[in-house]
């Protein structure tokens, strides 16, 4: 089985989200492995996440996390932890550090019993869970759960995200879906040209929500099928964060193919952009969070921003075969597409420009 839970600013409160991760929480009797990129909730919210995790403690129920460490950066992409290691280390589970730089631990999952998978795109914070679009994944699966275990046991034992991800992404039955799943960056480049392949396979419809999209294959790919126009495209990205980008590659001048690529394929090929507030570590972290690829009937969801740098961060993701779950996923694209504006680029040289990227 398998459930998704789409998330839109204003469209639920950090306590709901906190039930229902309580619950899949509380349904654990042996084993919880946890590997947060960030943990950061407050009042009812974090009451019921913390108590859940307590609850399943006194069951005799053995809890693990691990946590990314050390990433703070200029204007990142994405922002770093609100949360500090001493914070984290406070709870009542066995906990391991995993060093962000250069790359960051950027897994969002908890395998419960060895047997079912929470993951997706959102953090395990307010604002994640109230200002921003992400998407929830359970899945109820022995083998993906097994995949993931695998994954966590390599960050736990060597605490070194370069050294993690190598888990092969066997294809697995799931009720009517095909599921595979994808950890980076052992497989970030294999990743890549998995989504791009797909996308240049596709015959219907394209649908797409990341951040930034600044993965070589992936953006050739978009790029080329956007100047087709052979397809139905349509996607969202962070704006606010993709000028960060497009005004580092200007400075640098590392990347001259994909600059005009990126702004030819966001303003020309059906994509709107969400213009978040800056970050800072007071700021509103109100981003476009959601990573979702729909390739006709084929969905690629989890913590994977299609980027680059996300090729060499700790990152997961599901690709699932099974039309009921590509329309549900492409008509939330759909939705977050008809709530912002088409993508126009302004001169990103001027005042107040993004003077760097951290990994995306």
């Amino acid at each position: 089985m398998i459930d998704v839970t789409t998330m839109s600013p204003g469209g639920q409160t950090a306590a709901d989200i906190a039930r229902q991760l309580s619950s899949f929480l509380a349904a654990a009797r042996q084993s919880l492995e946890l590997a947060l990129y960030d943990l950061n909730l407050s009042g009812e919210a974090e009451g019921l996440v913390n108590g859940a995790l307590e609850d399943a403690i006194r069951r005799g129920v053995r809890v693990r996390l691990v946590f990314n460490a050390d990433s703070a950066g200029p204007i990142p992409v994405p922002p770093p932890p609100q949360a500090t290691p001493d914070e984290i280390e406070t709870l009542p589970v066995e906990t391991r550090a995993i060093p962000g730089i250069p790359d960051l631990m950027h897994h969002k999952f908890v395998v419960r019993d060895g047997s079912a998978v929470w993951t997706g795109s959102a953090n395990w914070t307010d604002d994640s869970w109230t200002k921003q679009e992400n998407v929830l994944l359970t899945i109820d699966s022995h083998d993906i759960a097994k995949s993931y275990i695998r994954d966590f046991e390599q960050l736990w034992e060597t605490a070194n995200v370069a050294v993690t991800g190598d888990v092969e992404p066997v294809a697995v039955m799931v009720g009517d879906a095909t599921v595979r799943a994808w950890f980076t960056p052992f497989r970030g480049e294999a990743l890549s040209h998995r989504i791009a392949s797909r996308l240049g396979k596709a015959q219907r419809r394209i649908r797409v929500c990341s951040p930034v999209i600044t993965s070589g294959p992936i953006l050739g790919t978009l790029a080329e099928i956007a100047s087709d126009r052979r397809v139905d495209l349509a996607g969202v990205v962070d704006l606010t964060q993709s000028e960060n980008v497009l005004h580092q590659w200007r400075l640098n001048n590392n990347a001259p193919w994909k600059t005009p690529a990126l702004e030819r394929l966001l303003e020309y090929g059906g994509f709107t952009g969400k213009r978040s507030t800056p970050w800072t570590p007071g700021s509103t972290h109100d981003f476009m969070h959601a990573k979702v690829t729909i390739a006709d009937n084929t969905a690629f969801v989890g913590s994977f921003n299609l980027s680059h740098s996300g090729e060499l961060n700790a990152e997961n993701v599901l690709e699932i075969e099974d039309e009921p779950i590509a329309n549900r996923l492409a008509a939330f694209v759909e939705d977050i597409h008809g709530r912002y504006p088409p993508v126009r680029f302004p001169e990103l040289d001027g005042p107040g420009a993004a003077r760097a990227e951290t990994p995306t």
